[in-house]
């Protein structure tokens, strides 16, 4: 068997403590892989994979220089690695045999305060999941903000705010491995921690031990018992990858369920909020985020997660915005600030984690000097909202004077490259600083001395790191050197020297730079403690910030776009007028209008509308733009739309296009029901429902009847959930003279001999036509194709009498009536026994069909 060197027993000492982390490994001047993690960094990085011989074995080998760890980390940790840095701990130089190295930081997907590799607008989460018995809790942590946020609730829930927030990395009990993959799939970087970890005596303690508190009553939090276990296991998690410097996470923050829109996972992926589902990606925060900076961005994207159902805080926004376009002036001043506005919600965070330099401590007050402004424009406002903003600003004039005397303008990244202290802040720094400056100078006229003494024309004064300063002679002068001078090394055409007078000076030299260095360091150290007192400070201007910046960007929206306010009110009804879809009005051609339309629902006239048409005619767009509209509402901006009265919407349900399921062994009809009985169980009086081609999944006859039981159930149930219904099957326009309360329209089209053009109009009255030959001839199928099925669709229309008219379907209902109830047979009462007997206001969608089913089954 092979010895190990003292190197690798080192390393493999340490590895053995992080199995789960790439190592690097510091050696001299390189970050060195080994083995397993060699392979995956060299992959990974694209740099060379080398071998190296330990006695028989081999062993792979990649590494890189140490100085380009903030090249090479990046893209180590968006690969999903967790890498463990593992420095020298001792000066090689004062070091006999082997250095002391140890993990001086596990950086994570989740746990990162690396510029290249956070993502300035959006946040990111390290998330924390417990399925409970009664529910679910759920963590997620921002380390770059110190943001820390908690909820609790069924799993729905919290599979909604998983896509909402989209954590990073997400911790989860071993013991539940299984059983979170069944609930959330397999989308996540996950990490499982032991099942201890999430216990309620130990998450109380950590929590209150960092918070320094008695109890977690403070924060509206301690009756939140898996959600505290899953901020006991981020904290736990945090001190495991060396995250020790925590002094930013001040609070934690619960989510309150009820306190925003519910917006479920699908409709977060139909509506295309974030993610467009088309090639090039196009989603509603692209085309609505006009904030300039990285707070403002994040805010918004948070804003767009959990729309109000509060009705005075929707106003307040709403009266923000509407003050900024009748004030354009100050509009443009509050904009011009927030542009040179860095990010100081993470400069703040590196100040307490001890990761900042001095450059950035200079972008920090740079930042900082622009919030006077703000306050002040604030406070001028003759808005309440913003004059409250203004007021709670802090100004931090002594702060940025303080960073401004004491850094220099042109401070370096790296404190050891020196002139980061301002000139005049220090007496005996600037003293140091002369001495060493002088140094030139000092030899110049040490060697003009020396020749004139000695007569020796061509003298030159040098260094190196064997025995520092030195005077050269050329072997044609070397009898002219005087006997005071110590001969320290003999070239082939020249003598080294080294004098009294030159050691005295190396010494002085020396040891000022060695000074100016300490000195420097503990200057700035001083500097950063000042500043940690500023940290509550700073966060809550970050966080004012942040929301001054989406009012001015729903300000810039309406002013570039055309949106107007929307009267919000307690009501029920959704009025629109002249509509728009605010992502697809933006993809239109320069010069191509777009079709505004208008809708209107509420819960005693219009609560259902069935809207028909072609394929390609706009009925989604008409849903999604109505779904949006409502969106952006709540969330304080003015909408796409000439006017909109709308009632507070507290959940907004979508079930838009086919959206397989296959890899979890789901058919596309599977997911369909799925996501149609997710709406049918959860609905509510302030519920808007948009159902896009439902039942299309399966045979058209159980399809319609499908469509048509949702429908009824819609209709029929105490809530009167506002819907929006877009189908092919145009059976359903039968349903208008049976429920009183669902109402026929189309997307109009206007039809010539050969072609269909799309008008986009939605107007009052069902479609009888599907337009489907045309809509395949205008994809540019073969002619033979669309002759062929021209003539089936006349031969079938012929047979089979596909579309039943209202008179065909009354008598059919008629019949069915009498010669159900007037026979005398055992079978027929034994029906309509269980029929009286059922309970319609208990029975699900689901257990409906399978009794009719059931029933069926039995009379055949």
């Amino acid at each position: 068997m092979a010895k190990e060197t003292p190197l690798m027993k080192q390393y493999n000492q340490i590895k053995s403590k992080y199995p789960d982390a790439l190592l690097l490994f510091r050696v001299g001047d390189f970050y060195e892989t080994f083995g397993e993690d060699a392979v995956k960094a060299a992959h990974t990085l694209d740099i060379v994979l080398t071998n190296r011989n330990n006695g028989t074995e081999r062993s792979e080998l990649a590494g890189f220089p140490y100085h380009s760890i903030n090249t090479y980390l990046p893209k180590l940790v968006k690969a999903g690695y967790r890498v463990a840095i593992c420095d020298q701990l001792e000066d090689p130089k004062l070091v006999k045999g082997i250095v002391k190295r140890g993990v001086t930081e596990l950086v994570t997907p989740g746990v990162a305060l690396n510029d290249d590799i956070l993502q300035s607008k959006s946040n990111n989460f390290l998330a924390s999941v417990w399925l409970g018995k009664q529910s679910c809790g759920a963590a997620f942590l921002d380390v770059s903000t110190g943001e820390f946020l908690v909820a609790q609730g069924e799993k729905t829930y919290i599979d909604k705010l998983l896509q909402n927030f989209r954590p990073s990395e997400l911790l989860v009990a071993k013991q539940q491995k299984k059983e979170f993959a069944e609930h959330f799939g397999d989308d996540f970087h996950c990490f499982y921690l032991e099942d201890w970890v999430f216990k309620d005596d130990y998450a109380q303690q950590v929590l209150t031990k960092h918070f320094q508190t008695n109890s977690l009553k403070g924060f509206g939090v301690d009756e939140l018992t898996e959600a505290i276990l899953t901020a006991g296991a981020i904290l736990y998690y945090l001190s495991e990858t060396q995250h020790h410097q925590l002094q930013h996470i001040t609070a934690i923050q619960r989510i309150a369920e009820e306190a925003y829109v519910w917006l479920d996972k699908f409709t977060i992926r139909n509506l295309e909020l974030y993610v467009g589902n088309t090639t090039p990606s196009v989603s509603l925060l692209d085309v609505i985020d006009k904030t300039l900076s990285p707070m403002g961005s994040r805010t918004l994207k948070r804003w767009l997660a959990l729309p109000l159902k509060k009705l005075d805080k929707i106003r307040q926004r709403h009266e923000v915005v509407d003050y900024f376009l009748k004030h354009i002036d100050v509009l443009e001043q509050v904009k011009t600030a927030l542009s040179h506005m860095g990010d100081i919600e993470r400069l703040i965070s590196k100040v307490a984690t001890l990761k900042i330099n001095p450059r950035e401590v200079v972008q920090l007050r740079a930042s900082l000097e622009h919030i006077p402004l703000i306050k002040q424009l604030c406070l001028a406002s003759a808005n309440e909202s913003l004059t409250l903003l203004g007021d709670k600003l802090h100004s931090c004039e002594q702060l940025s004077a303080r960073i401004a005397e004491t850094l220099s303008e042109d401070a370096p990244v790296n404190i050891a490259k020196g002139n980061a202290i301002a000139k005049g802040f220090s007496a005996e720094l600037d003293e140091l600083r002369g001495l060493s400056h002088s140094g030139k100078s000092y030899l110049d006229d040490l060697l003009l001395r020396e020749s004139q003494r000695t007569g020796i024309p061509s003298l030159k004064i040098d260094s190196n790191n064997v025995f520092g300063y030195y005077i050269e002679v050329r072997n044609t002068h070397k009898d002219k050197v005087p006997p005071d001078w110590i001969r320290k090394q003999t070239l082939v055409n020249a003598e080294r020297y080294i004098t009294g007078e030159l050691k005295e000076y190396e010494t002085k030299i020396l040891g000022a730079e060695e000074k100016i260095a300490q000195l420097e360091q503990s200057l700035y150290a001083e500097l950063i403690a000042f500043i940690s007192e500023y940290i509550g400070q700073v966060q809550t201007n970050a966080t004012l910030i942040g929301q001054l910046d989406c009012l001015c960007s729903f300000a810039t929206l309406a002013m570039e776009n055309n949106y107007h306010r929307p009267e919000m009110n307690e009501g029920y009804a959704i009025e629109i007028k002249d509509g728009r879809h605010p992502v697809i009005e933006k993809q239109l051609p320069v010069g191509t209008p777009y079709i505004a339309n208008d809708v209107y629902l509420d819960r005693e006239r219009q609560q259902i509308i069935m809207i028909t048409g072609p394929n390609m005619s706009g009925k989604s767009a008409i849903l999604r733009q109505t779904a949006l509209i409502v969106l952006l509402a709540q969330i304080g901006s003015f909408v796409p739309a000439a006017t909109a009265q709308l009632g507070i919407v507290d959940k907004i349900f979508t079930r838009v296009g086919a959206s397989d399921n296959i890899s979890m062994g789901e058919s596309t009809f599977m997911v369909e029901m799925n996501e149609a009985a997710l709406i049918l169980n959860n609905i509510s009086d302030r519920s808007l429902v948009l159902l896009d081609e439902i039942g299309r999944g399966t045979s058209t006859y159980d399809g319609i009847s499908i469509a048509w039981a949702i429908a009824e159930y819609l209709h029929e149930h105490p809530s009167k959930a506002k819907t929006l219904f877009a189908t092919h099957y145009h059976e359903l326009n039968e349903m208008s003279e049976q429920f009183e309360r669902i109402k026929n329209y189309n997307v109009s089209v206007k039809e010539t001999k050969d072609s269909v053009l799309f008008l986009r109009k939605l107007t009052e009255g069902g479609s009888a036509h599907s337009f489907g030959i045309h809509v395949a001839k205008m994809a540019g199928m073969p002619q033979y194709v669309i002759q062929k099925a021209n003539k089936m669709l006349k031969k079938l229309e012929e047979s089979h009498n596909v579309v039943p008219t209202a008179e065909v379907v009354k008598n059919a209902q008629k019949e069915m009536q009498l010669s159900f109830f007037d026979m005398n047979d055992p079978l027929l009462e034994a029906l309509k026994e269980d029929l009286l007997s059922l309970d319609i206001n208990t029975l699900t969608p689901v257990e409906a069909l399978m009794k009719l089913n059931e029933m069926r089954k039995r009379i055949s």
